[in-house]
């Protein structure tokens, strides 16, 4: 029997271009908050990275508490897209902030300038706004190909922007007149891109009412009532083991995606040239974007997301394995490509992650009878901040380990080795662990049996 239909192709490019506001605040963020801190104002990598993860502290539960305060959320707009639309404002100041401490500070007022903006960012609007727009996808379809194809769109969106971002930032920070004033102009622009896109997003879909999520529980009688505190909340994600195992990959590509955007201090100390960043952006984000524009026809074409995946990130690790042997070669066209071929093998998860997601929130409602949308969506957040955060703190220890310093042209040997095992092994390591973990992660399969079992035809 064929799915129900919701949304028009301009809702799904609308709902996609949503990840260029998140990516104006991630991409940059993850790509040069270390080098403007450490090379632009001078402060010490470990203290930063100590710093960031410091400010994890205050993310512990804001992931889950902004889920559950978004399934609880009844407003004309719906549940998810007010949460969207008002928390950016707050991005977009505090994403300016960050890139905008006063050279003429104390040190320490730069740190806790630094701590307070960053902390702001990731543990109050940026988690608010990216836990509604994840959950966007369970809200406003309950079509699993228009899912797929949603979350396609917005992960092109996503890798096209972080592109972007990483290939015009250094140049746009010299063209307005390089420094710190260079930095804080060019976040200004950011922050405003990223708030209209946000909007436009926002208004772009419409969620469907409960009675429409619900129905299908409805025509079975297993409708229930969906009061449950922040603590029940938490107890419903921590038993879904597909949600442990998705936060875990989550988390490992975020700190993957951290050491890549090392890259810069590789490209300066290593390979002589900093503006090979940007080159290698493209061979990472081009075939990130191509893997995507067909990943709804190979989920169709094979079925489900399971195998497509898992194949997918065993080509990836292959690449990563490869991008190791080429760059003790010293060969920079065979680490492009074989980066390239990494990225093509990760494509797909990106694209159908949130649909995943949606998977294991009917997991939840499968085995615990509870809707939890929008609560289950703070994998994303959470991913985020704490493999990203996490990530940059400890690329930031490394760095410090090493011996770096800002103000030399010429690093030592300790840290040139430290910046070939940042950006050449750990990536390929941690593609090592997603496969596996990729390897136990069938919850389409999963759901099937439950339904035989319990006669219900779709929670979603």
């Amino acid at each position: 029997m064929q799915e129900k239909t919701y949304l028009k192709w301009y809702n799904k490019v609308g709902y996609g271009s949503g990840d260029i506001a998140g990516n104006v605040v991630y991409a940059f963020l993850s790509s040069f908050v270390m080098i403007y801190l450490t090379n632009t104002i001078g402060l010490n990598p470990g203290i930063v990275g100590s710093l960031i993860a410091a400010s994890k502290f205050f993310d512990g539960v804001t992931d889950i508490f902004f889920g559950a305060m978004i399934d609880k959320t009844k407003t004309r707009l719906g549940k998810a897209r007010p949460w969207m639309l008002y928390a950016y404002i707050g991005c977009a100041v505090t994403l300016a902030a960050i890139f905008a401490i006063p050279p003429e500070l104390g040190t320490t007022a730069q740190y806790a300038w630094f701590f307070i903006a960053y902390t702001l960012l990731n543990a109050v609007f940026y988690t608010a706004n990216n836990i509604a727009y994840s959950a966007l996808t369970a809200l406003v379809t309950k079509n699993s190909r228009e899912r797929v194809q949603m979350g396609s769109c917005r992960f092109i969106f996503a890798f096209g922007t972080s592109l972007l971002i990483q290939s015009v930032t250094i140049g746009a920070v010299s063209y307005f007149g390089g420094g710190a004033a260079g930095w804080r102009t060019v976040a200004i622009i950011y922050s405003l891109i990223g708030l209209l896109v946000n909007t436009v997003s926002a208004l772009s879909v419409k969620e469907l009412t409960e009675e429409e999520l619900n129905e299908s529980a409805k025509e079975t009688g297993t409708e229930t009532e969906e009061k449950y505190g922040l603590l029940t909340a938490a107890k419903l994600l921590a038993s879904n083991r597909f949600y442990l195992m998705i936060c875990g990959v989550y988390i490992l590509q975020q700190v993957y995606g951290a050491m890549l955007n090392m890259g810069i201090y590789y490209m300066a100390y290593v390979l002589k040239n900093e503006n090979l960043y940007g080159v290698f952006s493209w061979a990472i984000n081009i075939p990130l974007i191509a893997a995507l524009v067909v990943t709804p026809t190979l989920v169709a074409r094979w079925k489900g997301m399971y195998r497509l995946n898992l194949r997918g990130y065993m080509l990836g690790t292959f690449g990563r394995v490869m991008v190791v042997a080429a760059g003790y070669i010293g060969s920079i066209p065979l680490m492009l490509l074989f980066t390239g071929i990494a990225a093509l093998g990760q494509g797909p998860w990106q694209g159908d992650m949130n649909a995943v997601i949606a998977s294991c929130s009917e997991y939840t409602y499968l085995t615990q009878k509870k809707r939890v949308d929008g609560t289950m969506y703070s994998c994303t957040s959470l991913g985020v901040k704490l493999g990203g955060g996490l990530g940059t703190a400890i690329a930031g220890w490394m760095l410090a380990a090493s011996g770096f310093d800002g103000t030399l042209t010429v690093q030592p040997q300790s840290c040139i080795n430290m910046l070939y095992f940042m950006y050449l092994w750990v990536p390929m390591l941690i593609n090592l662990v997603i496969t596996l973990i990729l390897s136990r992660m069938n919850v389409e399969e999963t759901n099937e049996k439950l339904k035989q079992k319990t006669g219900i035809e779709s929670a979603v």
